[in-house]
């Protein structure tokens, strides 16, 4: 349900985006973190900057507002951004919990503009031999048994 403030959150992402492009940061794309009407975090799109493919301005955003907050998940938050978050921003979203999400532009607005993640939706259910960067599971007894000591383990923090 779209509230009336979100507009402004929306529109705060806009002006992220375009700043990073402008700084050559990397794509326009912007975040923004809100925890009771009040930003918790801000990112952009920072992938050139970093030499990072990872740092999307959902990724850094989330990143940032966890470190505000102290903790590894976004309760009580809600997360705006400029565009529907790419595949790996999907999945760290998940991860990090806000109570929910609002983008602006859709993933066809961001193919029209060259960032298209068609082909990763298409690999995600293809069995791991059949993508384009070929997967192998080499099973070990040493890597099977680190997740024994995890279930073992009295004072593990469950995420």
């Amino acid at each position: 349900m779209i509230r009336k403030t979100d507009r402004k959150w929306i529109e705060r992402t806009a002006e992220l985006a375009g700043m990073g492009m402008e700084m050559g940061d990397g794509g326009p794309f912007g975040c923004v973190i809100v925890k009771e009407n009040r930003v918790i975090a801000e990112g952009w799109n920072r992938v050139l900057a970093e030499n990072d493919p990872t740092a999307h301005a959902e990724m850094v955003a989330i990143r940032r507002a966890c470190e505000v907050l102290g903790d590894f998940q976004l309760n009580g938050c809600e997360l705006f951004t400029s565009c529907e978050p790419c595949p790996m921003c999907l999945g760290a979203i998940y991860w990090a919990r806000p109570d929910r999400v609002i983008y602006s532009a859709t993933r066809e607005d961001a193919k029209k503009a060259g960032f298209d993640d068609e082909f990763i939706y298409r690999e995600i259910p293809l069995p791991a031999r059949e993508r384009k960067i070929p997967f192998d599971s080499l099973p070990s007894e040493e890597c099977r048994l680190v997740f024994d000591r995890w279930l073992k383990r009295e004072n593990k923090t469950m995420y």
